[in-house]
């Protein structure tokens, strides 16, 4: 009489040893490809770097333009030093931002809607000799359905915007995800970060379109059409990260050169 293979058990042991045999698949396939996933986002960061500092070139690569162009340290967000020890290119911020030992909690300062960030920032520069051309600083905030991360650029007056641009968010596609939109971002270039007042920043998104001859039209972007919490959330973050709670004791320290 043949063997009865119907039955619950051996449903149950194949079933199993199915389940087994994918994940051990799905586990290889993970730890396999971990580092080429790992050089896949440095690679993205570094390409969102050079075109926020307005430096990408398409006859060289990635590696090349950044390797050549641009520095990067670590910046202690408490006493505005460089954190020397601690090494830019292995550093991870994001995790840091999670451990309430490495990070500031920011309480009723907050308009950015991050909660805390990480105590350390890995900031970049174009240098020429000891003259910074370029500061190239990391940013963050609540949109409306998602936190965008980015970088704004600045020229070395610390004040004129080189570019801003965000790598990533999910915003919806066609109103707040018109972040992306090179026309919108090409605005920010040349706009003014601070008026008479280095410690808050004037910069932000208005309601509609600038009006070139208006007073205030060099702090002034268009804002997103149909996204206006977005717009919101844009104006918020950057005008947290370059004021006094965020980059601005920096920047003034730089401006004074005692950094």
């Amino acid at each position: 009489m043949p063997a009865n293979n119907d039955t619950i058990s051996k449903t149950l042991l194949v079933s199993v040893s199915l389940c087994v045999v994918c994940a051990v698949f799905v586990s290889a396939a993970a730890v396999a490809l971990k580092p080429q996933q790992l050089a896949n986002k440095a690679l993205d960061r570094k390409t969102n770097i050079l075109a926020a500092a307005d430096l990408v070139d398409p006859s060289k690569t990635v590696d090349e333009l950044f390797d050549n162009n641009v520095t990067a340290k670590v910046l202690d967000m408490t006493s505005y030093t460089w954190a020397d020890d601690i090494d830019p290119m292995t550093y991870d911020e994001m995790k840091a931002a999670k451990d309430p030992k490495q990070s500031v909690a920011l309480g009723d300062k907050d308009i950015a809607g991050i909660k805390q960030h990480a105590r350390y920032k890995t900031v970049y520069m174009v240098k020429n000799g000891d003259e910074i051309e370029k500061l190239i600083l990391p940013i963050h905030g609540k949109g409306l359905w998602s936190t965008l991360y980015g970088f704004v650029a600045l020229e070395g007056d610390f004040n004129t915007v080189v570019g801003l641009g965000f790598y990533s968010h999910a915003e919806t596609p066609g109103l707040g995800g018109e972040v992306d939109n090179p026309n919108w971002k090409g605005q920010w270039k040349g706009k003014k970060v601070y008026g008479d007042n280095f410690d808050s920043a004037a910069i932000g998104l208005i309601k509609g379109k600038v009006d070139p001859a208006g007073k205030n039209a060099a702090h002034q972007i268009d804002g997103l059409a149909g996204a206006t919490l977005t717009s919101v959330g844009v104006t918020n973050l950057v005008k947290f990260w370059l004021s006094e709670n965020g980059y601005s004791p920096f920047l003034v320290k730089l401006r004074a050169g005692e950094v």
